[in-house]
């Protein structure tokens, strides 16, 4: 299980388009050169509300960390988290063997039912209902779990039919699942059913609950709640004083076309500061139970510098 992730959240830097794989390899290095266990990047073909326009760059998913598992060694590779609505269950189940063959046995499968419907709508691919979404990724956990441990599928579901899939070759190490999302009644029971990891998307406020829920869930299924590695995906920002911080924040404004309303709310929902500063707001959420870190640094990720002091103050917080 990683402890410590680094997530490439975006892809909009201060630089021309031309030069960001280059910057996006440099962030995998350095969080791999730091300490961190894991990089990951988003399943998105839009970017998110909050984090920028629809117009702003994407990169597929699992193209860039096939690209990443080439300059990187060490560190686990995973998207945070997959939609299960972009990709058959069985080409996903191919997609995740190839790049734990390209990568060494460094793969993960992180997953979640979608949600984006900006995205979905645009592109064309099929949003339904919030529980169309939960029951379709519940079918496929059927499929590319089996797959991935070399069995030979069938399914005849209300969502998806296979007959005698097989994978071949089969992947090379065990390939870890990691269910992303907090809600109670529905991911976390799955996350108890089928996962080795959960990523809770909460309020930092939420995190006992949700691991009591996790816990109910494990009771009632008969699994032991000590298998499951629960893990919080946190937006971040470190810079070495409280001024470079800003700084870093408005060079990302200009970029990005911000107004200081926009900048506030950005503050508002980063955790973010000097090392110190930081550092206490990640204890806090550590200790309220969490087995791990995923953080991210949508503003000054780039700045490869920046995750490396990233990795010093979370290596302390999780000792």
């Amino acid at each position: 299980m990683a402890r410590l992730g680094y997530q490439i959240p975006n892809f909009t830097y201060p630089m021309p388009d031309a030069e960001v794989f280059g910057n996006v390899v440099a962030q995998a290095k350095a969080a791999e050169d730091a300490g961190f266990d894991r990089v990951l990047v988003m399943d998105h073909f839009y970017q998110l509300p909050g984090l920028g326009a629809p117009q702003e760059p994407m990169f597929e998913c699992y193209t860039m960390l096939s690209a990443l598992a080439q300059h990187t060694s060490r560190v686990r590779l995973s998207a945070l988290v997959t939609g299960n609505t972009y990709r058959h269950p069985t080409l996903l189940a191919k997609t995740i063997t190839a790049l734990d063959h390209v990568s060494g046995g460094r793969a993960t499968l992180g997953i979640g039912s979608g949600w984006f419907e900006l995205e979905h709508n645009s592109l064309g691919y099929e949003f339904g209902t919030f529980t169309d979404r939960f029951a379709k990724l519940e079918e496929a956990l059927q499929i590319i779990l089996p797959m991935l441990r070399g069995e030979t599928v069938s399914l005849d579901g209300d969502h998806y039919t296979v007959v005698d899939a097989v994978n071949s070759p089969p992947p090379l190490s065990r390939i870890p699942l990691m269910i992303g999302g907090g809600g109670e009644k529905k991911t976390l029971r799955m996350v108890a059913q089928y996962a080795d990891e959960s990523n809770l998307i909460c309020d930092a406020s939420e995190i006992p609950r949700k691991l009591d829920a996790l816990a109910a869930h494990c009771e009632r299924l008969g699994r032991d709640r000590s298998e499951i590695k629960v893990t919080k995906l946190i937006m971040g920002m470190v810079a070495p004083t409280m001024e470079e911080a800003d700084a870093d924040l408005r060079e990302m404004a200009e970029v990005k076309g911000w107004n200081n309303d926009v900048i506030e709310m950005v503050k508002s929902v980063l955790v973010m500061g000097d090392p110190d500063t930081l550092g206490e707001k990640l204890q806090e959420q550590v200790d309220a139970g969490l087995d791990g870190l995923t953080i991210n640094l949508p503003v000054n990720g780039h700045k490869v510098e920046r995750i490396g002091l990233l990795g010093e103050v979370a290596h302390k917080v999780l000792g």
